[in-house]
C-alpha cells in the first residue's frame, strides 16, 4: 500500500481532477443530461485506455531509442514545469467550441485528462516503483476524476469558481515544484552516468 500511495499522490497531482472541474463544465454546459453522461463514460474509457497503452508502449520506444531514466527524468521535468506555469500564468480559458460527439474523447479524455503532465509522471513511476502499482495509482485517479465530473455542479456550487481556481493555482505550484525536483535528479542520475563511464 506505501507503494501504492507514493505512485498515487504525484499522479493525483498531475491529473489535477478539481482544476479540470471548470473547463469540463465549460465544454459540457448546454448539453441534455444523456450526452452529459456519454461524455463522461467516453473521457474516461480513452483516458484509461491512453494511459496503460502509453506506459508499455513508451516504455518499449524508449529503450529501443536508447533514452535513459535521467534523459526523460529532465525532459519530462521541463515539459511538467510548463505545463504548471502555463495553468499558474493563465488569466483565463477561452470557451472551446467542440463535437458534442467526440468531445468526451478529445480533448476532456485527452489531453485534458490524461495529458502530458500524467503521461511523464507514469513512465517515472513505473520505473521508479513498478508497473502495477503505477497502473493501479493511475486507475484510482482516473476514477475520482470521473466522479468529480459527475457531481460537477454540486462541488461548483460548494466551492464557487473563485475556490476551484484557487485550489487548481495550488496544485500547479506542487506540481511544478515536482517537476523541479525530477530536472534535479535527472542531471544527478547523468552526472552519476557520466562518472562511472569515465571511471
Amino acid at each position: 500500500m506505501e507503494t501504492f500511495w507514493l505512485c498515487f499522490l504525484p499522479l493525483f497531482i498531475a491529473v489535477d481532477p478539481i482544476g479540470l472541474l471548470p473547463i469540463y463544465l465549460n465544454l459540457t454546459e448546454g448539453l441534455p443530461a444523456p450526452d452529459q453522461r456519454r461524455i463522461l463514460r467516453q473521457s474516461i474509457l480513452t483516458a484509461m485506455l491512453v494511459a496503460v497503452a502509453f506506459l508499455f508502449l513508451g516504455r518499449w520506444v524508449f529503450d529501443v531509442l536508447g533514452i535513459t531514466q535521467a534523459d526523460f527524468l529532465i525532459a519530462g521535468g521541463i515539459l511538467l514545469f510548463i505545463v504548471a506555469m502555463s495553468d499558474l500564468l493563465a488569466v483565463g480559458k477561452q470557451q472551446r467550441r467542440v463535437d458534442p460527439q467526440t468531445v468526451g474523447a478529445v480533448p476532456i479524455g485527452v489531453p485534458l485528462t490524461v495529458g502530458p503532465a500524467s503521461l511523464t509522471a507514469m513512465i517515472l513511476l513505473a520505473n521508479q516503483y513498478g508497473t502495477l502499482p503505477t497502473v493501479l495509482a493511475m486507475l484510482a485517479n482516473l476514477v475520482i476524476a470521473g466522479a468529480v465530473f459527475w457531481f460537477s455542479h454540486y462541488l461548483l456550487n460548494l466551492l464557487g469558481r473563485s475556490g476551484v481556481r484557487i485550489i487548481s493555482k495550488v496544485v500547479s505550484v506542487i506540481l511544478a515544484a515536482f517537476a523541479v525536483m525530477m530536472i534535479r535528479k535527472g542531471i544527478l542520475d547523468a552526472f552519476r552516468q557520466f562518472r562511472d563511464s569515465v571511471v
